[in-house]
Order: structure tokens, then C-alpha cells, then sequence
């Protein structure tokens, strides 16, 4: 492990669920950083993706995301709202992106693409355990 990892794990167990949602989807999402797989989940992670797809466990979750960022590898996540209860972290995001690689069965449109969705996530641990997505309103 590199200093530079370990002094990221010191500082993820500073921060508060909420800032650990936002890391989410700054960190690993909008800027493609996979080192925060490790970071960020629980080894046993259950997710539930916006297009209808289960994965468990941190190696499927990189699997799952590489799918998405092959087909819209520009993908933006924008937190509208984030709400928290105990463990529990509900967001209200905006995704954005352009649709310029095969993403399962379709082939490339170049078409842009936006939706609204919210997504979950429940903690264990200070990491996260659980998360899922529903996605809405595309166009």
C-alpha cells in the first residue's frame, strides 16, 4: 500500500457519511478514480444500479462501472439533495453524459443524455454497505 493510499484511508475515517456520499461521487464517479473502491465500500458491498442491475462485492462493482463508463465514459453525477438518517444517506442526483460507446446490447448514438434519479446508501462501519439507485425521467 502506498503512503499516499494510506493517508487517504486516515482521512476517509474523518469524514462524516454525508462527505463520504460526496467522495463517492466526486472521487469514484466523476473523476474515474477506482482506488476509491477500497476506500469507500465494505468488502461485502451490495448494489443496486439504476438500470436494473445487482451486483455484490467490490469486484463486480468494478465490472459494473466499467459497463457504464464504456458506453458513456463522460458520465457527470450532480448531488441535487441529500438527505440523512442515522446510517442512511437518500441523494437526488442529475446524470449527465454523452452516449459515445457500446453500453450492453446498444451500440453507440452519440446522443447526450440526462436524468434524475435518487440512490441510497447505508453505512456499516464507516464504509459503505449498501447502496442502489432508481432512475427517472431520461432524455
Amino acid at each position: 500500500m502506498t503512503i499516499i493510499r494510506l493517508v487517504t484511508r486516515e482521512i476517509m475515517k474523518k469524514l462524516t457519511n454525508k462527505e463520504l456520499v460526496k467522495v463517492y461521487y466526486d472521487e469514484l464517479w466523476n473523476k474515474q478514480n477506482k482506488d476509491y473502491i477500497d476506500i469507500l465500500f465494505d468488502d461485502n458491498i451490495t448494489f443496486h444500479g439504476s438500470l436494473d442491475i445487482d451486483v455484490k462485492g467490490k469486484e463486480q462493482f468494478k465490472q459494473y462501472m466499467d459497463t457504464i463508463l464504456t458506453g458513456i465514459p463522460n458520465l457527470f453525477h450532480s448531488i441535487v439533495t441529500m438527505v440523512s438518517e442515522g446510517d442512511t444517506i437518500a441523494v437526488k442526483a442529475l446524470y449527465n453524459g454523452r452516449h459515445t460507446g457500446k453500453l450492453f446490447e446498444f451500440e453507440p448514438s452519440n446522443n447526450k443524455i440526462a436524468y434524475s434519479g435518487a440512490s441510497f446508501f447505508k453505512f456499516r462501519d464507516g464504509k459503505i454497505d449498501l447502496a442502489g439507485g432508481i432512475g427517472e425521467d431520461a432524455y
